[in-house]
């Protein structure tokens, strides 16, 4: 997904330039979790039983190298075992009926959910399904198969040892936080709608994005967080993705269509 840099022109009457409006979705593991995918926060989250320096860390994968890809095989086969729920779905209804040009879905998952509800999605924490040699570069998918240690390698340079999964590590650099910020440009404009859903706001900073800006803002999460503070939303739900999706969307065409 290209996210060019927002455009901004004069307001409609009182002479401010703002970029034009947009719809700008940001998801996060809250959205997969009807579907299977545990959260970081679950009692059998991903992490539980792993060190998070040991299978997730810039600094210390190649120490750990086997272990890293045992974690991620192990990640790509549940993720062949589950499917995209009705949320997936909705957003890319959105992303249909709006068009592609006026809506921003962008995700901190690195599930292919959204792909197999037909839609397109930025990934800003990389994808499970692909693969990366940071030796030569080289990008491949490896869909939901395992990367055996033993005997796979780079299919470009063939080596093996710097063969990882194309996911952003902690303390790793995440190139496409740039058009996310783009993105998030669009906010300066008070038509724009910013859907939050299914984040607590601890690792990718969206209250900073969001705060003093005059968008139109709705938020889902099964919990409060404080790294969210709901007073700066519009609409707020406290409940599953699943039962809130449909009013997120009735909140949706009510503010794109108000000054239409």
């Amino acid at each position: 997904m290209y996210i060019p840099k927002a455009d901004f022109g004069y307001g409609k009457s009182d002479g401010r330039r703002v970029p034009e409006k947009k719809i700008v979705v940001f998801t996060g593991a809250g959205i997969s979790a009807p579907s299977g995918i545990s959260t970081f926060r679950d009692a059998n989250g991903l992490w539980e039983n792993h060190k998070i320096e040991e299978i997730c860390n810039e600094n210390t994968w190649r120490d750990n190298f086997e272990a890293v890809h045992k974690f991620y095989n192990e990640r790509r086969m549940q993720l062949s075992t589950v499917k995209q729920n009705v949320s997936h779905e909705a957003i890319v209804k959105l992303i249909e009926k709006y068009g592609a040009n006026n809506i921003y879905n962008i995700t901190q998952n690195v599930d292919d959910l959204f792909e197999r509800a037909g839609g397109d999605v930025l990934h800003v924490h990389g994808e499970l399904t692909k693969m990366e040699c940071e030796g030569c570069n080289h990008v491949w998918e490896i869909g939901y198969n395992a990367f055996d240690v033993h005997k796979d390698v780079c299919p470009n340079c063939k080596k093996v040892e710097d063969v990882r999964p194309k996911i952003v590590f902690f303390y790793g650099q995440a190139p496409m936080y740039t058009y996310m910020m783009r993105a998030f440009d669009y906010t300066m404009n008070p038509d724009t709608i910013v859907v939050v859903i299914g984040t607590m706001g601890n690792v990718v900073d969206v209250n900073n994005m969001l705060v003093g800006t005059p968008c139109k803002k709705i938020l889902c999460n099964m919990e409060p967080s404080r790294d969210l503070p709901t007073g700066m939303f519009d609409k707020v739900y406290f409940e599953s993705c699943e039962t809130a999706i449909h009013n997120i969307v009735s909140d949706i065409d009510k503010y794109w269509n108000e000054n239409s």
